[in-house]
């Protein structure tokens, strides 16, 4: 019998877009793994999710499921009661219970420093927020060369605070049905990593890379560690 075709969708969070995943999707490539960059709306957790679900449901093959920071909260939305999908991977990604927020698990533990260095601008839903371009190096990608800093800075999507502040709607977690996998830096400074640890351990983790001296920006800054945890968990899913 034939393996099963499995498709990776990797989804990005706040402050990033869908290139932030191209280190890691050159190497998804050379494993002959196929893999779609999202481009995640950032609006709100249950609109995101639903824009995700279609993407799914127009893939057409299984899927594993790899978000990046906020992106942990849309996957997860988006794979509860989800046939399709068969495999999560958090990326220095929020894993949420049900209710829980970005807000809410980015504060939990002491060390993140993100709120100092944001930008607030009106929407007509609210306000949104991106991180002022002269602090984004440190803040978010603090193991990438400036250059691809300053890059990064005048790409970045802003969220919402509503998709901040949702608590995740559904009352079945994906990662409580499915098997996870979680790949963090221990100088994130985004989510405080003991939240990361906490958010793996809770998950019944199926294995975790924790990456000393990676920042945030996991996908740039050890694209070799997560796309090894991608790679786990299309195996297990074949």
């Amino acid at each position: 019998m034939p393996a099963q075709t499995v498709t990776v969708l990797l989804v990005h969070g706040a402050f990033a877009e869908s290139a932030s995943w191209n280190p890691v999707l050159a190497r998804l490539r050379a494993e002959s793994v196929d893999a779609v960059a999202v481009a995640n709306p950032l609006r709100s957790v249950s609109g995101d999710a639903a824009y995700l679900r279609d993407v799914i449901a127009g893939i057409g093959t299984p899927v594993v499921l790899v978000g990046h920071s906020y992106g942990g909260m849309v996957i997860t939305e988006a794979a509860a009661d989800n046939d399709s999908v068969v495999g999560l991977v958090y990326a220095a990604a929020f894993a949420p219970e049900s209710g829980e927020s970005a807000f809410e698990l980015s504060s939990r533990f002491p060390g993140s420093t993100l709120g100092d260095v944001l930008v607030t601008s009106p929407v007509p839903t609210g306000d949104e927020f991106r991180i002022r371009p002269e602090s984004f190096h440190q803040q978010f990608v603090a193991d990438g060369s400036e250059a691809d800093a300053q890059l990064m800075a005048l790409t970045q999507r802003p969220v919402t605070e509503v998709a901040l502040a949702q608590g995740l709607p559904t009352n079945a977690p994906a990662w409580k049905q499915l098997p996870s996998w979680f790949v963090f830096g221990d100088q994130d400074r985004n989510i405080p990593v003991e939240a990361l640890r906490f958010m793996a351990e809770r998950a019944q983790s199926k294995g975790t890379r924790e990456v000393a001296g990676a920042s945030h920006a996991i996908s740039i800054g050890a694209p070799d560690q997560v796309t090894a945890a991608i790679l786990d968990a299309v195996g297990v899913a074949r």
